[in-house]
């Protein structure tokens, strides 16, 4: 097929359109502080510690004043485990809901292990703990797949389940265009992700010091917008014991190269951080944390992934699954093909092993996963 790309057709090189300085731009940049395959364990240890430090710059994590501890809105009992709404109040201007969902085997004696849950786009918190959503929420075909919180309570965890910015309980009815605000915090040199992500640290942090959460038994699981969230608050607090990316793992820059720029949503942007790393280059700064990739990715993007935990000495600390429809190598025919640029996104997601339409939370590999890293984890301690 023949696919149209950004070149110059000048002798020199050069392009007039700012759409080819862009992609030639993107297409060359080196990223600061990218993963190198060749590096040793120590090597490696102090490029995790640059790479933290550079992300919470990056992402304009400061910590704020003392602020008022969450708040108990209400509790109900369900069937298993009681639903408790709680109010975060993680710096001056904001309130996050929260749902936190705990067995009814929870006890200050014996406190349970408990995983962060957090939503894909435009899923409302009430659909993460299985509760009756909003009038007005996007509809989800996997509704029941998605209830995240709900699956892990019923394994006994406590489940805390946190609302996305902009999203559901949190959106600004008298702005229509609801993620719009992810421009004006670019234009204030912030982002999106830094703000959901100090919202899920201020969230952690609390949570460690539940009477009823075993604080070294912490996990965090992401689906889709959901997922880097997750992965940030990984890199950034080493104390967590395990981090879910549930969606596909790609080179985001790459994915910009060969789609010809292909638009996506403004919250995916956080300025100035291609410069330094992609998200490929952050789940291999988590090793030797446990990580799960439970919607796979492309085999030559995911080595650099599986070499940094082979480097920490940590290769089974790693899992990586696919969507129902890629568990095969035989399914994934695009897998090792080059990638051509000019492609559609639809065309793209062929060559990562994307299952765009098994994109849900995957909870028949991902639950037993948690489970089974938290009872491992707690046994070696």
């Amino acid at each position: 097929m023949n696919k149209k790309t950004l070149r110059s057709n000048r002798p020199d090189g050069r392009f007039q359109t700012l759409g080819g300085v862009v992609h030639h731009r993107l297409k060359n940049l080196k990223p600061k502080l990218a993963f190198d395959p060749s590096w040793s364990n120590v090597e490696m240890a102090a490029w995790q510690s640059k790479v933290r430090r550079r992300l919470r710059q990056i992402l304009v994590l400061t910590r704020p004043l003392k602020q008022p501890e969450p708040k108990l809105i209400h509790t109900q009992q369900r069937n298993g485990y009681q639903l408790q709404r709680w109010e975060l109040y993680p710096d001056p201007e904001s309130v996050v809901p929260m749902f936190m969902l705990i067995p009814n085997s929870a006890t200050k004696k014996q406190p349970v292990g408990a995983i962060i849950c957090l939503p894909g786009t435009d899923h409302p918190l009430e659909r993460l703990a299985g509760e009756p959503e909003p009038l007005g929420s996007p509809p989800d075909p996997f509704s029941e797949h998605n209830s995240m919180g709900l699956h892990f309570v019923k394994q006994g965890l406590v489940a805390l389940c946190i609302e996305n910015p902009g999203t559901g309980s949190m959106g600004e009815p008298l702005i229509k265009d609801g993620m719009r605000q992810s421009l004006e915090l670019a234009w204030m040199g912030q982002s999106y992700e830094g703000i959901s992500v100090a919202h899920k640290l201020a969230a952690y942090r609390w949570l460690r010091k539940h009477p009823l959460v075993d604080a070294p038994q912490i996990a965090v699981c992401g689906h889709s917008l959901g997922g880097k969230a997750a992965l940030l608050l990984g890199v950034l607090e080493p104390r967590l014991r395990a981090v879910v990316w549930n969606s596909v793992a790609y080179d985001h820059r790459l994915s910009f190269v060969h789609t010809n720029l292909t638009r996506i949503a403004p919250w995916q942007y956080v300025p100035g951080f291609i410069q330094w790393f992609d998200y490929l280059d952050l789940m291999a700064a988590l090793a030797p944390m446990p990580l799960m990739l439970s919607e796979g990715g492309r085999t030559e993007e995911l080595r650099k992934v599986r070499k940094a935990y082979t480097i920490a000495g940590a290769k089974g600390c790693l899992k990586v699954d696919y969507t129902p429809g890629l568990r095969t190598t035989s399914d994934r025919i695009y897998d090792r093909k080059p990638i051509p640029e000019g492609l559609t996104r639809a065309e793209y997601c062929l060559y990562i092993n994307a299952g765009v339409d098994e994109h849900r939370f995957q909870a028949d590999t991902v639950v037993p996963w948690i489970v089974k890293t938290l009872k491992n984890q707690k046994n070696n301690r």
